[in-house]
């Protein structure tokens, strides 16, 4: 039987994250061997996610990061389900952690089979469950690229928002987290007009239409009259005819034209907890 030490204990518990009493526990079941060790801590985690995989994990830290050349972001959200948790500094240093390695990636799939300190993404998520005791996941993933991209988190990693701009200019920087700003506070639904579902619109329509029968409006001019009235929901609900939060005598298409007159807004990325 192997001298199970603090000092083993300790450098367990660095590895892994695991608490301190699951680490000692995990060295005697091993008889000192680190790597049994931690497959033991995994194995445990493991067990745990498949008990706790109809939970809800609602809270969490959402986390945007930004290539050093700007060119490029990842928005993910590394959920869990209490907030107590989802403040934890330790939580939140994972989930920025992840976020750099998920710029590396296209897709969630890719990203999750990523090496992470000698464990795939998917495994650290399983074993965090078992250390955290509570259901981890990555429950969003979005990439994001352009000419210049810029970020925003929301306080508290609440909301993460990424922007992307036609072109890297002088104030570009922040011009980008204003916009980003913006998406975080008023959660479009698209970027413009070309990019609301058809679906959304037909509804939208028929909405508009019931409103102007129950007004009295005579059918062969409500068609007409509900189509006009998509101006107004594009405008409350499209990322670059918004008003602008920080000036509401302009539209955000024209803040951004207001930093250089061949400056668009080419994309945007929101995610958020809950």
């Amino acid at each position: 039987m192997a001298t199970i030490t603090a000092a083993d204990v300790n450098k367990l518990r660095t590895i892994t994250g695991a608490g301190m009493m699951d680490c000692k526990k995990a060295l005697v079941e091993s008889d000192g061997d680190f790597d049994l060790a931690i497959e033991n801590l995994r194995k445990k985690g493991q067990k745990v996610a498949a008990n706790r995989s109809d939970r809800e994990s609602t809270e969490g830290a959402a986390i945007a990061i930004v290539n050093t050349d700007k060119t490029e972001g990842v928005v993910i959200t590394l959920n869990c389900e209490t907030d107590f948790v989802g403040k934890n500094e330790g939580f939140v240093k994972l989930a920025t952690d992840l976020a750099n390695l998920a710029l590396q990636f296209d897709s969630k799939e890719a990203f999750l089979a990523a090496d992470f300190n000698g464990i795939t993404v998917a495994e650290k998520l399983i074993e965090q469950t078992g250390v955290i005791g509570e259901k981890i996941e990555i429950a969003t993933f979005e990439k994001l690229k352009g000419a210049f991209v810029g970020s925003y988190i929301h306080a508290g990693n609440k909301i993460a928002t990424l922007v992307a701009l036609s072109a890297n200019v002088n104030g570009a920087e922040e011009a980008s987290r204003n916009v980003a700003m913006q998406a975080a506070a008023m959660n479009p639904i698209a970027l413009n007009e070309d990019g609301v579902d058809a679906d959304i619109i037909a509804k939208e329509i028929e909405i508009a239409k019931d409103v102007l029968r129950q007004e009295g409006k005579p059918e062969a001019m409500i068609e007409n009259i509900a189509k006009g009235k998509l101006g107004r929901f594009f405008k409350d609900n499209t990322l670059v005819n918004q008003d602008y939060i920080k000036d509401g005598s302009m539209s955000v298409a024209n803040y951004i034209k207001s930093v250089d007159a061949n400056l668009t807004v080419t994309g945007f990325k929101r995610a958020a907890l809950g």
